[in-house]
């Protein structure tokens, strides 16, 4: 029997980052693309609920800072004043609509055909918006993303989790931050920058585990220093609403019982794949044991003609990536034979973290380049300094950049800075590791003076790491 219902080369289930970018690059070479987006707002989590927004509220914290700074630069009459959380919010929310009017109109533009609904496999070339039409296609392209963790605890639901804070009508004066990722730490700076008193709950004795030491030693102690109470190896047990509707953590701390009131609770506990709706077993498409679908290199799932990137999958959860890897894999499918090889180089992806102040990192970290060169085999540079921004301030900003290069060439194995600026200088850095640049390249190269960035080009024998 015959299908029914709309045929397609390609369909794309999920319009975020990566879904958009490969549906709009497969219809350039003139396949017919179908995109569904079950939450009636394009642009996924970065557009919505992710980078765009989190990047405006840094923004405004780095106005807020910058007002803070102005008296010590001769400025007399700046003094800092009563900030409007809820005329920023409306104002931002226009923002990201007028942005997802422009992802519908480019997914007309470029012949993509827009479908609105919540889609569930029937098959592995068929899925179903649950009106009893079936859709089908040739090939199919799983780019659903994620969402926030809510752990597992009595009063869980009287907290707020990332999404949560682009709801937010007013600012609350008492903020705990659950979680010690890139997202609970870059919540926190924005909190605390605008006036609120934050708390940070962390399950070790660190935050930003996987960075580089430099990176999360240098933004912890510089947390710290402005007043950011970070809460080390703890637990939190329970949230409770107490008769003036504060919420009540209770919690263990180095093995200590203990409560505190706060008027909002983050949750930044991690995240999961948005898969429960989408029925992939109908599919037989598999998943692994922290359930984000299983794809190869080439974002191939274990079903043929059934893809799967991006936050689903569970691999460097960022933006750029979902979108690189769904341009690649348009390009292979439908850009012809010299794109038969088509996909993204998942080594070397640089990060930046939105911070107080930034960080950014590409390539190994220290630990990670003595397990796969040795420790005999490194050259680790260290320069810890305070960029010119300071010169005029009482409190002294850090900055700490660590060069990691291996064998006698000193091949460029790991760029990790933390200062003012981190977030714009790490791009060009990025493309030298990328390309293979040596500590010889970086020395040849002419600093920009005077700039914190200078610091990565003029790094000498005095800077080793003893």
């Amino acid at each position: 029997m015959p299908p029914t219902g709309k045929i397609y080369d390609y369909l794309v289930i999920g319009g975020g980052s990566g879904g958009l970018a490969s549906a709009r690059r497969a219809a350039s070479y003139g396949a017919k693309v179908g995109l569904i987006e079950g939450s009636g707002r394009l642009g996924g989590t970065c557009v919505n609920v992710g980078c765009v927004p989190k990047k405006v509220m840094w923004n405004t914290a780095s106005i807020a800072e910058a007002i803070h700074d102005a008296k010590e630069y001769g400025f007399p009459d700046v003094a800092p004043s009563t900030f409007d959380w809820n005329t920023l919010k409306h104002k931002r929310d226009a923002y990201i609509k007028r942005l997802n009017g422009i992802y519908e109109r480019n997914l007309e533009k470029d012949s993509v055909e827009y479908i609105t609904g919540m889609a569930s496999f029937v098959s592995k070339n068929s899925v179903t918006l649950g009106n009893g039409e079936e859709i089908h296609a040739k090939k199919i392209l799983i780019a659903v993303g994620g969402r926030p963790t809510i752990p597992k605890v009595p009063g869980a639901e009287l907290g707020i989790d990332s999404d949560g804070f682009f709801d937010l009508e007013h600012q609350p004066k008492r903020v705990a931050v659950v979680g010690t990722g890139y997202i609970g730490v870059e919540l926190a700076g924005i909190f605390h920058a605008l006036g609120s008193k934050v708390s940070i709950f962390s399950r070790t004795k660190e935050i930003l585990r996987p960075f580089d030491p430099i990176i999360k030693d240098t933004l912890r102690k510089e947390m710290l220093s402005i007043g950011i109470d970070i809460v080390t190896d703890s637990h939190v047990k329970a949230l409770a609403k107490t008769a003036d509707n504060a919420i009540t953590v209770s919690y263990t701390s180095n093995g200590d019982e203990g409560t505190a009131e706060f008027d909002t609770v983050l949750w930044a506990v991690g995240r999961e794949p948005l898969l429960e709706k989408l029925s992939i077993e109908n599919a037989g498409v598999t998943t692994n044991g922290k359930g984000f679908v299983v794809a190869d290199d080439f974002q191939e799932t274990v079903v043929p003609d059934v893809y799967a990137l991006g936050d689903v999958c569970g691999i460097e959860q960022l933006t750029p990536v979902a979108i690189a890897a769904g341009r690649r894999l348009s390009d292979r499918l439908f850009g012809g034979e010299q794109f038969k090889n088509s996909k993204l180089d998942y080594k070397n992806v640089p990060s930046v973290i939105f911070s107080h102040p930034t960080a950014g990192a590409v390539g190994l970290t220290e630990d990670q380049a003595k397990k796969e060169y040795g420790a005999d085999n490194l050259s680790v540079y260290v320069s810890e300094f305070s960029g010119m921004y300071n010169a005029m301030k009482a409190h002294k900003t850090p900055s700490a950049f660590k060069l990691i290069c291996t064998g006698p060439e000193e091949k460029v194995v790991g760029i990790h800075i933390v200062g003012q600026g981190s977030d714009e200088m790490l791009q060009g850095f990025a493309v030298a590791l990328k390309m293979g640049a040596t500590k010889a390249d970086f020395d040849n190269t002419v600093a920009l003076h005077p700039t914190s960035a200078e610091e990565l080009v003029t790094l000498t024998k005095a800077n080793l790491k003893k």
